[in-house]
């Protein structure tokens, strides 16, 4: 088993490494903006990448709001249930985000989804949704790339196939932005 948990961390490492640095310096650049214009930040995924928009989202509007000038209006859209079923159930699951974007997106807005394949429908369907709306879209995908990374204003591939890892290293990047914002003071002034 020793040998399966090196081998784990190894492969790991590798799948860190593929973090592209300038792209993630740019997701930090434009999250710098939304906050200098109060723009409202969106973020959505599926399973793990679910759980971890609203892990994004809880250190982005807590943590790094606590010390920037300005609190980030952020709010995954994957947190509330009894929205989720009602759109599911009355429309499609493919539309449990793009329909609550409907009602909250506003052009300058920012969309930030999280997803291994890159082709989830219902994700799919927000960043058109937000596109129509006049947002940005920003996407973090693994190494399937998808439709998200070939479609969305702003992709960051992870060049890795594991969902496990290509989710961790999606995690990596969310806590690099919020902690950029917590200890760089250049961030936390207009």
């Amino acid at each position: 088993m020793e040998s399966y948990v090196q081998s784990y961390i190894q492969q790991h490492q590798k799948t860190l490494e593929t973090i592209p640095a300038d792209k993630v310096a740019g997701i930090i650049e434009k999250f710098r903006e939304a906050l200098k214009e109060d723009r409202q930040i969106f973020v959505i995924g599926n399973g793990g990448s679910a759980a971890n928009a609203s892990h994004f989202v809880t250190d982005l509007g807590k943590g790094a709001s606590d010390k920037t000038y300005r609190r980030f209006r952020c709010l995954s859209l994957n947190d509330n249930v009894s929205w989720i079923t009602a759109l599911g159930n009355d429309y499609s699951y493919d539309d449990v985000f793009a329909m609550q974007l409907a009602n909250y997106g506003r052009p300058g807005d920012l969309l930030f989804s999280m997803s291994v394949s890159g082709n989830s429908p219902n994700l799919v369907k927000a960043m058109q949704m937000a596109k129509k709306l006049g947002m940005y879209s920003i996407s973090l995908v693994g190494g399937k790339v998808g439709t998200l990374g070939k479609e969305s204003d702003y992709p960051v591939i992870i060049d890795d196939l594991h969902y496990g890892r290509v989710e961790d290293a999606h995690m990596g990047i969310c806590h690099i932005i919020c902690y950029a914002f917590m200890e760089d003071a250049t961030l936390q002034q207009p």
